[in-house]
């Protein structure tokens, strides 16, 4: 029996369309992911989304509400498993900051295009998530969220194609910098 999956979404490296690539931010809660995805979508005409909607819609629940019924294990493999099902092209998709725990998620994204690491400064990023503190952040017992930037910092950096300081640079120069360094025009 033929494999549907292949048949219906071939992947990128079976049509050798560049056009077709997606490019996925990865970075902590509040790096400015979904608000970036939106923009560079807009100045791409391309589509977009968010894994942690995704996963509302997947589950039926806010995302805080599905960690607290799932628990971290559970969670983070729910997220390995939408980001493993994706089938999508010229998109710019958004990810949970936790999708970085999967190495077989992570190599999903970097198949399906660049993968573009959204940093700030601890300082930066708890003033965003204090904004809105119901995100459903995936930490361990006991940790605070400097910990978990600094546990997640190295595994944000060996995933990148390209990295962009979303505290230092306004929305329209990220995107800038971002089209400009991926070559996407």
């Amino acid at each position: 029996m033929a494999d549907m999956n292949r048949t219906v979404c071939p992947s990128l490296s079976d049509s050798g369309d560049m056009d077709a690539r997606c490019v996925t931010l990865i970075g902590m809660p509040g790096s400015g992911k979904s608000t970036l995805a939106k923009e560079l979508s807009r100045s791409l005409g391309w589509s977009w989304l968010d894994t942690d909607y995704l996963l509302e819609s997947w589950f039926g629940l806010p995302l805080e509400s599905l960690r607290n019924r799932l628990g971290r294990e559970r969670f983070l493999r729910s997220e390995e498993e939408l980001v493993l099902d994706l089938w999508v092209r010229r998109c710019i998709v958004a990810t949970g900051g936790s999708v970085v725990y999967s190495p077989r998620a992570m190599r999903k994204l970097q198949d399906i295009g660049p993968v573009v690491y959204l940093q700030a400064d601890s300082g930066v990023i708890a003033s965003r998530v204090a904004q809105h503190p119901y995100r459903g952040l995936v930490m361990r017992e006991g940790q605070d969220l400097g910990q978990v930037l600094e546990e997640r910092k190295p595994l944000y950096e060996a995933y990148t194609d390209l990295s962009v300081d979303t505290a230092q640079y306004g929305l329209q120069d990220c995107v800038e910098q971002i089209v400009r360094q991926l070559e996407l025009e």
